[in-house]
């Protein structure tokens, strides 16, 4: 019969492991591609490490080899992050929280003479009325948006996985 202690110490580190690569997904759908690929370092270093104990006899990696073959998975999560986000150009929502001021005013009308199409809703802050700007625009527009924005505003982003009609797909 295998030893108790040692059947405990696979689990746990597979519980360890799927966790870390749950965490790991998490991080890259966020765009934090840094802490992802940290992340993957250890689940895929903690993957090997057990992978060896269960072969047992096979060939056990050298220290040096385990460290390259972690970072070149942690890498792979990285460049891969960064593909998706060059060539999938999805779309995204912008929302962006101004003040009701002549200022952010100007910053609607600077997004929508940039191409981009601005819905502006009237609210009330804790600290007086606002505009609520639904931007709906390619995750390649963020930068812009935010350049825009600067400091003027509180803005959220929210991936879309459909969209149909409108002003923004007949014209973009």
């Amino acid at each position: 019969m295998p030893d108790l202690i040692g059947l405990l110490l696979i689990f746990c580190a597979r519980v360890l492991d799927v966790s870390c690569g749950t965490m790991r997904i998490l991080f890259l759908v966020r765009g934090k591609r840094a802490v992802a690929a940290c992340i993957g370092f250890f689940e895929v270093m903690i993957y090997m490490l057990v992978l060896g104990k269960i072969l047992g006899g096979g060939k056990v990696l050298t220290t040096t080899e385990l460290i390259f073959y972690c970072a070149g998975f942690a890498s792979g999560n990285y460049v891969g992050s960064f593909l998706e986000s060059k060539f999938m150009n999805t779309h995204a929502l912008a929302e962006v929280i101004l003040d009701d001021s002549p200022e952010g005013e100007e910053i609607v009308k600077k997004l929508r003479e940039k191409g981009l199409g601005a819905t502006v809703l009237r609210g009330e802050g804790r600290s007086g009325d606002k505009l609520l700007v639904e931007v709906f625009c390619r995750r390649n527009d963020l930068a812009l948006i935010k350049d825009l924005v600067g400091d003027s505003g509180f803005v959220t982003l929210s991936d879309v996985r459909v969209a149909y009609g409108g002003w923004f797909s007949k014209n973009k």
